[in-house]
């Protein structure tokens, strides 16, 4: 009985001691053993990183993340200056195109080939007569008193302040960006309109014309037979201002005064942000052949009558500047002085001739 006892109680500590992996293992253990050995093998197999582990995957995380923000801020960066450069160009463009049209058309006085053709209205005013000082209405005259000379276009040469005020009353003695040129331009629209209350008009019967304001000739010295055509008079005068929007903002702009309004007047209309040096040289026909014989940047109105094309220079600039970026470059036109900005401003110089065929064709035909 001893034995089979001793027997049992081997047997027993045997089955105690067989692996729970055991294929074969059926022996019961009580539920608080059972939890534990789980555990156990819970931890042997879930084992987690080491310290070395986690700052590797730290560094090659931080790595990524650099790239990518530096590939960010480099394709901004680029977007931007190449968005400041395309707005500088596309400004350029269009203020050397408006620029060229009008000096094309200057002298264009409808179906009257000369300008001494043109009489005015007794009610032609305006407040702002924008020339010298004393001359009345100058803004609607078509020739000089006195000489007869065409005032169909007219410079002045790298202006100052007081230089454009004493040809321009208009100007308020400070707007100037002083070095640039000045071009007045008369002339009359493309194309026959329908007059109104606002702005002066020729109406011509391409023999006589007259100049008046509103939508019909109030007090015309002379009758003009039919059948007649009315065109808008266009006069306008180009310039290079100091600032944009405010005085003191330092973006220079072209602008030009145009005459506008119920009046008319001589109003501020400016084109172009950026555009910062302004400089014509005018072709003079000296043969009388309709081709220029010479250029040159500061003409006399007497010798004006006889210009037939013109040479337009601009520099401009974009409006912000690259930090990344200093312009140590040489500026060089017409007669400007050379100019080095040493400043973060992107620059480029824009040129085009054109003939002023108006003038050019009255030259032909020998008025």
């Amino acid at each position: 009985k001893r034995q089979r006892m001793r027997f049992g109680q081997r047997q027993l500590r045997r089955e105690q001691r067989v692996s729970p992996h055991h294929a074969d293992s059926h022996v019961h253990r009580p539920d608080h053993l059972s939890g534990y050995l789980m555990t156990l093998e819970q931890k042997k197999y879930q084992n987690g990183f080491s310290v070395v582990e986690v700052m590797i995957a730290m560094l090659l995380s931080m790595a990524l993340a650099g790239g990518i923000i530096s590939v960010f801020v480099n394709n901004s960066y680029s977007f931007k200056q190449d968005e400041n450069i395309g707005r500088m160009q596309d400004n350029a463009r269009f203020a050397l195109r408006e620029i060229a049209f009008d000096i094309s058309m200057a002298g264009h006085y409808a179906d009257l080939h000369i300008p001494d053709s043109v009489s005015y209205d007794g009610d032609l005013v305006t407040a702002t007569p924008c020339g010298p000082a004393g001359q009345d209405n100058w803004i609607y005259r078509t020739t000089e008193a006195g000489t007869g000379n065409s005032l169909s276009i007219m410079a002045v040469d790298n202006a100052t302040n007081a230089a454009a005020s004493a040809a321009h009353s208009c100007f308020d003695g400070s707007e100037i960006l002083n070095g640039t040129d000045v071009v007045a331009i008369k002339r009359v629209a493309g194309a026959e309109t329908t007059p109104s209350a606002n702005g002066a008009y020729l109406r011509t019967n391409g023999t006589v014309g007259v100049l008046f304001s509103g939508d019909k000739p109030t007090a015309s010295p002379l009758a003009i037979a039919a059948p007649f055509a009315d065109w808008a008079f266009r006069p306008s005068i180009y310039y290079i201002r100091q600032y944009a929007d405010t005085p003191g903002d330092d973006i220079p702009t072209l602008c030009r005064k145009a005459l506008s309004g119920a009046g008319p007047s001589m109003t501020t209309e400016c084109l172009a942000t950026g555009i910062e040096n302004l400089q014509i040289e005018y072709g003079i026909d000296t043969s009388q052949d309709g081709h220029p014989n010479v250029y040159l940047t500061d003409p006399t109105l007497a010798q004006m009558q006889d210009v037939v094309a013109a040479r337009i220079f601009l520099i401009a600039r974009t409006t912000d500047i690259d930090t990344r970026y200093v312009n140590n470059k040489t500026y060089s036109i017409s007669n400007a002085p050379d100019v080095i900005p040493g400043d973060s401003f992107h620059r480029r110089v824009f040129s085009t001739s054109v003939s002023i065929q108006n003038i050019r064709t009255m030259k032909m035909m020998g008025f």
